[in-house]
């Protein structure tokens, strides 16, 4: 078997730059031990129920993101990247732990919401992408959506991160700065650290001008900034809406938006990305400093999931395939497309290894550590993932290729090699592969933790005209 053209320009790119080094002569390198590589700097940047398509970069209709597509023109882009859940609170449970959300009872509320079990977290001595990095000599600091409990029992800083600043619940009103119900404003809000926080402005350009502040602030210590965009989640507010907001009834917004205002509010998000950037190369920072982008789940109402089916809230494609990208110069050869399937759980042990950590040493991971895949160093190796999700009976296993499904009380089989818009029903022609990958699943599940019998999970049907 050929050697695929990316893997080929890959490791060509890493043959170059050996060979420059190996200029240095053979002699001077004995003489004096190379000295130990700096700790890269680390930017991730999540946004929020933005679908697959929602990027010019994999293929939007409308919305241009010139910023975040220059992470994948100079760096690696995923084509089978996907989020650990269909959802927002679950998925950041996975990110958090480097494990399946469904091993703590935070990941099995979908999302976390006012009817959850009080005091509910992640356990606090469970080892999180934040801690594993300060314990590696970083400074942690989270701007945007937390999602996973109170502070200040289970807020960011009793997580790992040294500093946060941004908005406690699920949701928040652009303008606000807290979740609106009934017309009145509700939980804690926008906060820093663990006390609510008064500030003026629109969320997303808050977010990114406080990550500009902290990357002009950073001394030599090397820094993990987790940037978590509300973007493009509802309320549909874009920057001139202000004096909408002062009388939005309720932040779901079920009877607002439309393409337009998503897409400004997309393109905002994208200008804040290239102010983060900017700010890295003014810094002298951007050399040393790994840039990720992603997507909590997949995308909601005027999400564009093309070329899959489904939306949040659903296991089929377009509720869990979310873009990737990453930058990481001297590392990662740029314009790299790369075929290896990731997940939300897998960032923190391929961040850690990157940093120079020792994952089996941090602790216990679901996710993999694919930093020998996104720099070129070895073939995408095969994955087999598991999803589920309560509302309408959902079950997934993705093996290889191969994809078994259960929604609304019907199974499938679907090859996404050939069919990644899951129409192409292989059941019928495929029994045993059917019923190998509902046994994997059956095996997995057992070893999560049961749903609440009364907990809840968001039902895609009772909002969307698509559903009946």
């Amino acid at each position: 078997m050929g050697i695929p053209a990316d893997r080929r320009r890959v490791l060509g790119w890493l043959g170059a730059t050996s060979a420059l080094v190996a200029l240095a002569g053979p002699g001077r390198a004995l003489a004096r031990p190379a000295p130990p590589p700096n700790r890269p700097n680390i930017v991730y940047i999540m946004a929020d129920d933005l679908g697959y398509a929602d990027l010019s970069a994999t293929g939007s209709h409308a919305i241009r993101t010139p910023a975040i597509d220059s992470l994948g023109r100079d760096g690696v882009r995923l084509t089978q990247g996907y989020a650990s859940t269909p959802i927002c609170s679950p998925t950041r449970s996975a990110l958090l732990t480097g494990c399946y959300a469904q091993r703590f009872a935070i990941g099995i509320e979908e999302p976390l919401g006012p009817g959850a079990p009080p005091h509910i977290g992640v356990p606090l001595d469970r080892p999180t992408i934040a801690s594993v990095l300060r314990d590696r000599g970083y400074h942690t600091k989270l701007i945007g959506k937390w999602h996973l409990g109170e502070p200040p029992e289970h807020g960011p800083l009793q997580h790992g991160y040294d500093e946060f600043l941004g908005v406690v619940e699920g949701a928040a009103d652009y303008f606000r700065h807290h979740m609106v119900m009934g017309g009145k404003d509700q939980g804690i809000g926008l906060a820093q650290d663990n006390a609510p926080q008064q500030r003026d402005g629109y969320l997303t350009d808050l977010f990114g001008d406080e990550a500009v502040r902290t990357i002009e602030g950073a001394g030599d210590r090397p820094f993990f900034l987790s940037l978590h965009f509300n973007a493009p989640h509802w309320p549909w507010e874009g920057r001139e809406d202000a004096a909408a907001a002062k009388t939005l009834p309720n932040s779901f917004h079920y009877e607002g938006g439309n393409l337009a205002k998503y897409k400004e509010m997309v393109e905002a998000m994208d200008q804040n990305v290239a102010k983060v950037l900017a700010a890295l190369e003014r810094t002298g920072k951007a050399q040393n400093t790994i840039v990720v982008f992603t997507s909590d789940n997949g995308g909601e109402r005027f999400s564009e999931t093309w070329p899959f089916i489904g939306h949040k809230g659903e296991v089929l494609e377009g509720g869990i395939r979310v873009p990737i990208l990453m930058r990481w110069p001297g590392h990662i050869a740029p314009g790299t497309l790369s075929d290896q399937v990731m997940a939300s759980m897998d960032f923190l042990p391929t961040l850690l290894t990157m940093a120079g950590g020792n994952v089996a040493g941090a602790g216990s991971f679901d996710g993999v550590d694919l930093s020998a895949q996104l720099t070129g160093k070895a073939a995408p190796v095969p994955r087999t993932l598991f999803w589920r999700f309560k509302a309408n009976e959902q079950a997934a296993v993705r093996q290889g290729d191969w994809k078994y499904v259960k929604i609304g009380g019907k199974e499938h089989l679907y090859n996404l090699a050939e069919d990644e818009h899951e129409r192409a029903e292989r059941a019928a022609a495929q029994p045993a592969k059917l019923a190998e990958l509902k046994a994997l699943w059956d095996g997995w599940n057992a070893r999560m933790l049961p749903y609440r019998v009364d907990g809840y999970s968001e039902d895609v049907r009772k909002a969307y005209s698509d559903r009946y």
